[in-house]
């Protein structure tokens, strides 16, 4: 991940933050995917008065990825409205665990472009994959 990629990317993040409609809990996220053809697709937090029936800004972009086309993640990248980093929440976690390979890299942006980075694997330790052999055929 070059620096200047990484700049690109954490500056539309930002941008993207008051793009995301999040009248009852205030906290804005965007998210980024990277697939493993380089493309990224990004998303925003949607809360919903009928919650949980909101989407989280990293289902947001997996769903943007997965309609396009691409369905292996590398990397993901997430931003918030908050004072310190964000994580992905726990149903996030499983859901980047699902779409990408051991290894996929989860950087989050702090407030003041600062970045950690974790494996998915460090997230989410006891993750799991539906083995495509024993998915059911419609």
């Amino acid at each position: 991940m070059s620096r200047a990629n990484t700049r690109a990317i954490v500056a539309e993040l930002q941008r993207l933050l008051p793009n995301a409609h999040a009248p009852y809990s205030g906290v804005h996220v965007s998210a980024a995917v990277e697939t493993t053809d380089g493309r990224l697709y990004y998303g925003v937090n949607v809360e919903n008065a009928a919650y949980p029936q909101g989407v989280c800004a990293e289902a947001s972009a997996i769903s943007v990825a997965v309609t396009q086309g691409p369905t292996v993640i590398r990397r993901v990248y997430v931003a918030s409205s908050l004072p310190e980093q964000v994580w992905p929440c726990g149903g996030c976690r499983q859901k980047i665990f699902e779409f990408s390979q051991a290894g996929c890299e989860i950087v989050a942006i702090g407030p003041n472009g600062e970045l950690a980075t974790r494996t998915i694997e460090q997230l989410l330790p006891l993750g799991f994959r539906l083995d495509p052999a024993k998915a059911p055929r419609v």
